[in-house]
């Protein structure tokens, strides 16, 4: 992410979102990793969680609900066992972190301190654990003081991931900034049910789970437009991304960068596909530089005469 903790975006446009690409290194022999801008891990916690009981994940019209429960190896594993790999993984490795409370969120920033990492994406926003989870962490106090801890510690970027099922994301996004973060992340996914009506079972292994793909698009790019309108630090856009034609429409939304998700568990070169897109538009449409045309949608009756509906 470079010298500067205000540009996340100068690492490149197009990221892998966390829990969707492993650790990182898995693929790194499979596909040509250097034409992403940088690799979300999946979310690391002080000591290993085996996760939720199944079922874990089921389709849905456009979409999937997941209730993975943060399965992950631990932090010592995580640094001992995972980062060494990752060194030669030829983009940015982004450490995904998460806790159940703000000391929880310290140790872990400041364990990882010595370890081989760009920036931090801190997950405030999982909604598929009992505790520490997207409601605990949406309180808009409670995240600008455990943002400012996080700040106190280190001089890498601190990307903050809001949940979006919260009423007003954008305060919860003025609240991080304020503790300094250098970024927001969203949407991670929106709660929802599935449910298996002969059985008259809940077809995951908890009543709910988190929704993700291309039905939660249109919502994920509203909170993004209304994020990046509210703070002066980047956005970076995710929720739905399948093709270039999203990942820029999330950019001319506000977003600075985007990540791309569930659709990796179709196509594994999904995000580089994007990226190779995006590329190829901005190339054909003159555009030099992604940041010019960040936040450039327009309302209808808006600028050039002749826009406006008649």
């Amino acid at each position: 992410m470079g010298a500067d903790r205000r540009r996340p975006d100068s690492i490149g446009p197009i990221l892998v979102a966390s829990g969707t690409y492993g650790y990182g290194d898995e693929f790194g022999s499979r596909f040509a990793l250097e034409r992403l801008g940088g690799i979300v891990t999946k979310t690391v916690t002080l000591k290993p969680r085996a996760g939720n009981p199944p079922h874990r994940m089921v389709a849905t019209p456009s979409g999937m609900l997941n209730s993975i429960g943060l399965e992950n190896v631990g932090l010592k594993a995580f640094v001992f066992e995972k980062l060494p790999k990752l060194a030669s993984v030829p983009t940015a490795i982004v450490a995904s972190v998460g806790g159940e409370t703000p000391g929880e969120l310290v140790r872990l920033v400041r364990a990882l301190e010595a370890a081989p990492c760009a920036a931090y994406e801190i997950n405030f926003s999982c909604p598929n654990v009992a505790k520490g989870g997207a409601r605990y962490w949406a309180d808009a106090r409670r995240l600008e003081s455990t943002t400012r801890k996080l700040r106190a510690l280190t001089a890498r970027p601190l990307i903050a991931k809001l949940t979006p099922n919260a009423t007003d994301p954008a305060a919860l996004a003025r609240a991080c900034e304020q503790g300094g973060a250098d970024a927001v992340s969203l949407v991670n996914t929106f709660v929802g049910t599935a449910i298996d009506l002969e059985r008259r079972r809940f077809v995951l292994g908890r009543a709910s789970g988190g929704l993700s793909g291309p039905a939660i698009k249109p919502m994920a790019l509203a909170q993004v437009y209304e994020v990046s309108g509210a703070v002066q630090i980047p956005v970076v856009g995710m929720g739905g991304i399948v093709t270039a034609t999203d990942a820029l429409e999330f950019l001319v939304a506000g977003a600075a960068c985007v990540q791309v998700g569930t659709a990796s568990f179709a196509r594994p070169d999904a995000p580089m596909l994007v990226a190779d897109g995006v590329a190829a538009w901005c190339a054909s449409h003159g555009v030099k530089k992604l940041a010019d045309i960040v936040r450039t949608v327009r309302v209808w009756g808006e600028g050039e005469e002749g826009d406006a509906w008649t």
